[in-house]
């Protein structure tokens, strides 16, 4: 007999407080008079008329072997579940890949995507962590003081990996399942350098190749940076150490002009704020309505676009160093969610 829906217990509950009999209310929704009868005991054991709990499937694998499970994967956070290992009991000769997932999303371990950053050595590690732990009691005025600057590449088209197509098992090539995608990005990049602080910004310079020290000096500090810290005589310039950078050409010019520089450990993309501002930079370009078809669109595009990013999310970024600051240290040098 097909199960009494949740509106006609309630009714048959209201007729049964109404003062009708048994059989009348059962006659009324159509239903055996024990099921009435077991309604009505059940709300006032329990004061609903909902079905009590039930046990369901029984589980396959003992308390031990969900234990293991858990246990193994904890310990090697790749394992994948079809080669996962049980010693199967009397009553599970087989285990499968399913209830392997089903014991570690009990357990509350998910199948998720992993954080991909740079490879830290012990001496990365110790390196950021003693910037941290020097910069950490700076204060916002301190912080305000430091331009920091950096350098992008972004690309006409690109792929992270999580597109998906909803197809049958025989349309996998066919071609509306088919995403034509050039192998190496395609359709060319831009770079792209800029500096941002707390009340202010340089220009988005788009630069042409390759960017070594000669054109660094050239293309960069000598119109961009040095002006901008002539104008500003209290702020420091932070670069990260990429070999155009530390360049003992660069080190010199700024050396001649005055420029005092922020050093910055090796691999600590965490611990400069620019590097979300090209994220954000990023999604106003993915964001509009019609993407740039080419280089040079793309380049007017990025352009646009740094200039209509909000100062007052540039100094929330900035503001966040000393977060950024104490995150390193919880990490022991090692990665943060910056």
């Amino acid at each position: 007999m097909p199960r009494v829906p949740a509106h006609l217990r309630e009714r048959a509950l209201g007729m049964l407080q109404g003062g009708m009999r048994t059989a009348d209310v059962a006659r009324a929704i159509n239903c055996n008079v024990h099921t009435v009868k077991r309604l009505r005991q059940r709300y006032r054991e329990t004061g609903r008329t909902a079905d009590r709990p039930r046990s369901g499937r029984p589980h396959v694998t003992t308390p031990a072997q969900d234990r293991y499970i858990r246990t193994s994967h904890l310990r090697d956070r790749y394992k994948m579940a079809t080669t996962a290992r049980v010693t199967p009991g009397k009553h599970n000769p087989s285990i499968s890949a399913q209830t392997v997932r089903n014991r570690l999303r009990e357990a509350g371990l998910m199948a998720c995507r992993p954080v991909v950053r740079q490879v830290l050595t012990r001496h990365h590690r110790q390196l950021c962590r003693l910037w941290a732990q020097t910069h950490r009691r700076w204060t916002r005025q301190d912080w305000q003081k430091v331009l920091f600057t950096d350098e992008s590449r972004f690309c006409l088209t690109r792929s992270d990996g999580r597109i998906r197509v909803y197809r049958r098992r025989d349309e996998r090539y066919t071609e509306a399942c088919t995403l034509e995608r050039d192998r190496f990005g395609g359709g060319g990049s831009v770079m792209v350098w800029g500096g941002v602080s707390q009340h202010h910004r340089t220009e988005l310079v788009v630069i042409a190749g390759n960017l070594n020290a000669v054109h660094y000096r050239e293309d960069i500090l000598l119109p961009h940076v040095v002006p901008f810290l002539q104008a500003h005589p209290d702020m420091t310039l932070q670069h990260d150490n990429a070999t155009s950078h530390t360049a003992r050409s660069v080190h010199d010019f700024l050396q001649d002009r005055n420029v005092s520089v922020l050093p910055r450990p090796a691999k600590s993309p965490d611990l400069n704020p620019i590097e979300h501002v090209w994220d954000l930079l990023d999604q106003r370009v993915r964001a509009r309505a019609i993407p740039p078809r080419n280089v040079r669109e793309l380049s007017g595009t990025l352009v646009e676009e740094w200039g209509n990013i909000s100062q007052q999310e540039l100094s929330n970024l900035v503001l966040s160093m000393r977060r950024r600051s104490t995150a390193v240290l919880n990490a022991a040098g090692g990665h943060t969610r910056y």
